[in-house]
């Protein structure tokens, strides 16, 4: 099973769309505890109307995303509490459940997860899917 992954950091919605379009996504799973964005059009309302229109679903999975104490060491670039901050999220039982839901919906049809981070080196998602996501080839649309 193939899983796509898509940070908007330094992307216009319309180059965002193509990129979903091109590689067949048919939903998007928005890991971000807030799915609140200074960039236009990413915040998570005009984000999923936007997709509905372009024929994408949009699934939020907020437990899936980094807690604000992980999210300020990403910020400062330190990988280590941001690890370790996530590790502990994942192990929540509502994490779990909706890592669950994410294999699910990703074995359904074309999916890819969503964050900011353009670099998936630098994401969560990352994070995610090396503990999540057994079996599943990742295919990141901004290498």
């Amino acid at each position: 099973m193939k899983v796509y992954t898509i940070g908007y950091e330094a992307t216009t919605m319309a180059e965002f769309i193509a990129a979903l379009k091109g590689a067949g996504v048919e939903r998007l799973i928005d890991v971000r505890a807030l799915p609140l964005s200074r960039r236009p059009g990413f915040s998570k309302n005009i984000l999923a109307a936007t997709l509905k229109e372009a024929g994408v679903e949009y699934v939020h999975l907020k437990n899936l995303g980094t807690p604000k104490l992980g999210r300020d060491a990403a910020k400062k670039g330190d990988v280590a509490t941001l690890e370790a901050v996530y590790e502990t999220q994942l192990g929540l039982p509502e994490a779990q459940a909706e890592a669950a839901q994410m294999r699910a919906l990703a074995a359904e049809k074309p999916s890819a997860l969503l964050c900011y981070e353009r670099n998936p080196e630098h994401c969560h998602r990352t994070l995610l899917l090396e503990a999540e996501g057994e079996g599943m080839e990742v295919v990141d649309l901004y290498p």
